[in-house]
């Protein structure tokens, strides 16, 4: 990896993604969550606080950059449940068949590059009846915003780590066999247009 995936990426990410109006958007979703789960690109640990202590039981941590694991070091140690790492891509999850209650997917589906094979291990080791939380930006709702991210997602994604500004988050859980029960859409305040059309 290069000086500024290792260095720089990291404190940007941690920056932008630890924003007012994206926190509110992880406290919406997060709390939800239950019993043993899976955080796919826990980056620095953004959601952690979010948990509710009395219903997790260990969040297990995907994330492959050792950048954003080391800036997650002091909400995983304030964590009031156990947090074990797994220091791999979205594509390969180490854990076994029906062995999780929660996945979590907070802003992480946009930089995955196979994010079929992915939602594929999500699904494996989602137990049945176990659920997906989702909080996630992408493809715009309307017209010329979508044909701004799809100019710009070139570059942004060389800049942003991977990220992509155009993937239908929704048509892409749909794809991978999630049933969507409940989703709200809209534009978050106070963020570009082109990165801020929110699922």
């Amino acid at each position: 990896m290069s000086f500024y995936e290792t260095h720089v990426l990291p404190h940007l990410l941690h920056l932008a993604c630890g924003h007012k109006v994206v926190d509110r958007q992880r406290a919406a979703v997060v709390p939800a969550a239950r019993g043993r789960v899976l955080e796919v690109g826990m980056g620095s640990g953004l959601n952690l606080p979010h948990y509710d202590p009395n219903k997790v039981e260990l969040v297990w941590g995907l994330e492959p950059s050792e950048g954003m694991r080391r800036k997650a070091r002091r909400n995983v140690a304030d964590a009031a449940f156990e947090v074990r790492w797994l220091e791999l891509p979205g594509e390969e999850i180490p854990l076994e068949n029906d062995s999780v209650d929660s996945v979590v997917l907070t802003y992480t589906l946009c930089t995955i590059p196979d994010w079929q094979r992915a939602l594929e291990q999500m699904r494996r080791v989602l137990k049945p009846g176990g659920q997906l939380l989702f909080c996630e930006h992408g493809a715009a709702a309307d017209e010329r915003v979508r044909q701004w991210q799809e100019r710009l997602d070139p570059l942004w994604g060389k800049v942003a780590g991977g990220c992509h500004l155009n993937r239908d988050i929704p048509e892409l859980l749909g794809h991978a066999g999630f049933d969507i029960q409940r989703l709200e859409t809209g534009y978050l305040p106070k963020v570009p247009r082109f990165s801020g059309f929110n699922f």
